[in-house]
């Protein structure tokens, strides 16, 4: 590792903590808490702005059609560049990126609180999602370099996925209240004050990491990877609102396909490839990966679809529609800090194919929602669905960074973060355009609005249920098969 002696001091510090049990530093619960408060606001990032969206658009002068492009130009970035910054955070200093990372956040957040028309506004939001690409991995990398493997890195593990599942329910809470009560202009003003108050204590806590002999930089892994990540993203976006069958998202998709093929037969032939394949052989890293993709996909778009019927179908404000989801972060962080315990009595194997079927249960019964008096049900599943969501963030974490050397650690966290990602971004487009196509042809046949959305919704959560389980059965009998035992 390269480090100033100060910095090797403060990293000597957290690491003496590396007794049996979990306990922590002073110093090193400080540094967790930083680390998680960067991905916090990432998390809040993505869903502040699914409330205001309407509020947003009429002030900006966005047409309906557009305003999907909110998310899209920070989910496109996000995602697309996240394996690119994670294997040059290991070239360059992974503290040196995640402080560049967080610079540029907070600039972009400056920029899309102060947007004065619809150009502007979308310029910062790619640019948040430029410094969120940065940010989530080295971040990721530093904790999992910070502390050792076992209970001190299942625990830091615990808090960091408890506190981003958090981030993305907190976001639509505060989303909605903000935005009734201070305009959507206070949801991006409040990210750059917490961007900036993250970026000026992280130096102080931060100590540099990067192996102590540098890779050189796969460029064409980089650009295939980067340049299929960013078309997929944005065919799976783009069909949200046009559907599968248009010539361009048709078009788009097989592109980043292509480019997603030669990604993997240039890693095949490069001397220092992106992604190792053989890390990918894995099964703890391959079955780990596909949770949280799964997980992660599965639950921001039961998300999505609850707000549409709690907004569309039983007519609630944003305000109110915030609140349904209020209790969800209270299960969330109850869940998250037992999440280590409950790793150590099941194992992460199990406690991952468990939290997934629960998943799979609680969004099995949003089916049943009704047109009308549907809240109690709404939250009831909603909380079994988010327990077993918690259980599984958690678990995949441990999965597929477990057994790995420090020098690994950047690509390994690259992968765990671009499952997470990109399942925020994939999960809410694909299963909310089998919904919007159900909706339609319910409409076609008669149906007023509502009947047809509630019938389109009931498709689409029933259709995330069956995948989640599918997943759970899948990691279950792929691990086994490894020699998994737990």
């Amino acid at each position: 590792m390269t480090s100033t002696p100060a910095e090797a001091e403060a990293s000597d510090e957290l690491l003496s903590a590396s007794a049996p049990d979990d306990r922590l530093t002073p110093r090193a619960r400080l540094t967790l808490l930083l680390l998680c408060a960067a991905q916090f606001i990432i998390a809040l990032d993505f869903s502040i702005l699914s409330v205001a969206l309407p509020v947003l658009g009429e002030d900006l002068g966005m047409g309906r059609a557009d305003l999907q492009w909110a998310m899209t130009a920070f989910a496109l970035p996000a995602g697309g560049f996240l394996l690119l910054f994670g294997r040059i955070s290991d070239l360059f200093g992974r503290r040196r990126l995640f402080l560049a990372g967080l610079a540029v956040f907070t600039m972009a957040s400056v920029l899309a609180a102060a947007a004065w028309d619809p150009a502007s506004f979308l310029a910062g939001r790619a640019l948040q999602g430029l410094g969120a690409a940065a940010v989530v991995p080295t971040g990721m990398s530093l904790l999992t370099t910070t502390f050792p493997e076992g209970p001190q890195r299942n625990k830091a593990l615990a808090v960091n996925g408890t506190v981003l599942s958090l981030g993305f329910t907190v976001g639509i809470l505060l989303g909605g209240v903000m935005t009734d009560q201070l305009g959507w202009r206070s949801t991006m003003t409040l990210l750059a004050g917490a961007g900036a108050i993250v970026a000026i204590v992280a130096p102080l806590l931060l100590a540099e990491s990067r192996p102590a002999e540098r890779p050189r930089l796969d460029v064409p892994g980089a650009v295939t990877v980067t340049g299929g990540l960013l078309s997929v993203i944005y065919a799976l976006s783009t069909a949200a609102d046009q559907g599968f069958g248009e010539i361009e998202v048709i078009a788009t998709l097989v592109l980043g396909l292509l480019l997603l093929g030669a990604f993997v037969a240039v890693e095949f032939r490069a001397a220092q490839p992106l992604v190792s394949l053989q890390m990918l052989r894995r099964p703890s890293v391959a079955f780990g990966n596909l949770g949280g993709l799964t997980t992660f996909s599965m639950m921001s778009s039961v998300i999505f679809l609850l707000t549409l019927y709690l907004q569309q179908v039983l007519g609630l404000s944003g305000f109110e529609t915030s609140l349904v989801f209020g209790g969800q972060g209270v299960v969330l962080a109850a869940t998250g800090m037992a999440a280590s315990r409950i790793i150590a009595a099941l194992g992460a194997r199990r406690t991952l194919v468990v939290g997934l079927a629960v998943q799979s249960a609680g969004t099995a019964a949003l089916v049943f929602l009704p047109g009308s008096g549907g809240v109690p049900l709404a939250v009831t599943a909603l909380l079994l669905a988010s327990v077993g969501h918690m259980s599984a963030i958690v678990s995949y974490g441990v999965n597929a960074t477990s057994g790995l050397t420090d020098h690994e650690q950047g690509l390994a966290t690259g992968l765990v973060t671009s499952a997470q990602q990109i399942g925020i971004t994939i999960g809410i487009p694909v299963l909310s355009a089998l919904a919007a196509g159900r909706a339609g042809a319910l409409e076609r046949a008669g149906e007023n609005a509502a009947t047809a959305l509630l019938g389109g919704t009931r498709l689409g959560l029933g259709a995330n249920a069956v995948l989640a389980m599918a997943a759970a059965v899948a990691i279950a009998a792929g691990l086994r098969r490894a020699g998994t035992s737990r």
